[in-house]
């Protein structure tokens, strides 16, 4: 007689490791470097005026974009989820950097414009969600950070 295989379904004392995301920067030339991510490649660089060409975003403009486009992402899935189109969803967003030191954002400003066929009655929902995104509870809570050199 076959016995049971044991139960491996998790439960609330499990403790799940953490799943490790890499990704790859290479210089590229000048203050030009490529980040690679899942096979996509994405381009960073400085303005001009900063000692770059101005070929692709900078990083701190990354990182904005990258709130906005968590937030967008939330809206959107909320959207989804109540069965309404995303057409027309946008998301603006500005920026200022600190005026002291270190060299840091100083401020970030999101706003969501909802698709027309959003109901006013769902706004503040949608809002709710979206200011809920991962990049945004990261930056509430923030990770724990270490920079480190690899030696040969």
């Amino acid at each position: 007689m076959k016995s049971a295989a044991p139960d491996t379904t998790p439960d609330a004392t499990t403790v799940r490791e953490p799943v490790v995301h890499e990704l790859n920067v290479t210089h590229v030339e000048g203050d030009a470097y490529a980040v690679d991510i899942r096979g996509h490649r994405l381009l960073v660089d400085q303005p001009v005026d900063a000692g770059g060409t101005d070929t692709a975003p900078t990083p701190v403009e990354l990182f904005a974009a990258s709130l906005a486009a968590c937030v967008a992402h939330y809206a959107g899935r909320y959207l989804r989820r109540h069965g309404v189109p995303r057409a027309g969803l946008r998301v603006r967003t500005e920026f200022t950097m600190a005026t002291d030191r270190p060299a840091r954002v100083g401020s970030i400003r999101v706003v969501v414009v909802p698709p027309p066929a959003l109901s006013a009655e769902r706004h503040a929902a949608m809002l709710a969600v979206a200011s809920h995104c991962t990049v945004h509870n990261t930056l509430h809570e923030a990770p724990l950070i270490d920079i480190a050199l690899e030696t040969p």
